[in-house]
């Protein structure tokens, strides 16, 4: 726990130190009588790489400059300093917040934004800034993904250091927040991680009683995953050796939603350990609305259009199981949900399908 402590302290310090040295390089070049100016990398299409060897997305080596000598850059240069001001602010405090709650702080301070997006805007190019993630500063999305299974964890969040839990000790799941996102991990059972799109399934996993059965910690993504959530899974993978299997809808958008667990998204390529590129997708495939007879619907423009995009994509071209079943999902034209194998009772896809395809990833090993 106290090594563990430590990290986290000596974290912040390098999120507060960096922080510092944006506002201070603003403070000399205003003390210099020249316009501030800061440069960061550029977040354009452009400059954004798939990195075979990291497996995921990069920045190129390009920037951009934002500078007070230009009227239009102005503003956003303003909000970005007012940004790193109240992100200085939680972080040596110890307070959190949301990026709702960010866009309405603003207010108080009359730091204007034309929507929430624009605040969302500004602390992304915090993020590219300094190299540090919005939760480094304390700044989180809404809750909306959850865990559950034998993992205890003990708290490092103030007022609640040295507490501890276990993440079976709620029916529903334990939301994953701030304090579980920061736990140290002190024991458990498990011997793998099910990330599952939809809550619904979740909800059924644990009625099943699967995190016994399959010794798994059960991991509720609420449709794509928060960043925050896939961090915490590289957390599990890494520091507790768990493999991890991902179950989506049939369908290209759950093959994205597994995917960005698995090697990350363009919009967060300027960040580091978010995905988690030893995952697994295990399903739902196409080859299993074959096989499985499963109920389907027929595929819209909008889905063949993005499975032809999924096949251009860097990421699913160095697996043949992702170009397989992407070329036999234009072919069938169908689609189908995790729920579809209900109609061979409720227990179907716990009983038959997941030790099915558990087994199968364990003998591709």
């Amino acid at each position: 726990m106290a090594q563990k402590k430590v990290k986290i302290l000596e974290r912040k310090q390098e999120v507060l130190r960096s922080l510092k040295s944006f506002g201070t390089q603003i403070y000399n070049q205003l003390d210099q009588g020249v316009f501030p100016t800061v440069k960061m990398p550029s977040r354009s299409t452009e400059n954004i790489n798939y990195d075979p060897v990291l497996r995921q997305f990069i920045l190129g080596e390009k920037n951009v400059d934002r500078s007070t000598r230009n009227i239009r850059h102005i503003k956003p240069f303003t909000q970005l300093a007012w940004v790193a001001m109240f992100s200085n602010e939680l972080t040596s405090q110890r307070k959190t917040s949301t990026l709702r709650d960010v866009y309405y702080s603003a207010q108080a301070y009359e730091m204007t934004f034309a929507d929430q997006q624009e605040s969302n805007n500004i602390i992304t190019d915090l993020e590219t800034l300094t190299g540090f993630a919005r939760e480094d500063f304390n700044i989180f999305p809404e809750e909306r993904s959850a865990i559950f299974g034998d993992l205890d964890i003990g708290y490092t969040v103030p007022g609640y250091e040295g507490k501890t839990v276990n993440l079976t000790s709620h029916p529903d799941g334990v939301l994953i927040g701030p304090a579980v996102t920061s736990a140290e991990f002190i024991k458990t059972t498990a011997d793998k991680v099910i990330a599952i799109e939809k809550g619904a399934l979740f909800t059924r996993f644990i009625e099943e009683n699967v995190h016994n059965k399959h010794k798994a910690l059960l991991i509720s993504c609420g449709g794509q995953a928060p960043r925050q959530t896939r961090s915490f899974i590289r957390r599990l993978h890494d520091e507790l050796g768990l493999p991890v299997f991902i179950l989506t809808d049939g369908d290209p958008w759950g093959m994205h939603i597994a995917q960005v667990i698995i090697s990350g998204s363009a919009n967060a390529a300027h960040l580091r350990d978010l995905n988690t590129p030893d995952a697994v997708w295990s399903g739902v495939w196409a080859s299993d609305i074959v096989e499985y007879k499963l109920p389907t619907d027929p595929l819209d423009e909008v889905d063949i259009k993005r499975l032809n995009e999924l096949a251009r994509d860097p990421r699913y071209q160095n697996d043949p199981i992702w170009q397989r079943e992407i070329k036999l999902a234009l072919k069938i034209k169908r689609k189908t949900e995790l729920e579809a194998f209900s109609r061979y009772g409720l227990t179907y896809i716990v009983d038959e399908y997941l030790p099915t395809k558990l087994e199968a990833a364990k003998g591709k090993k």
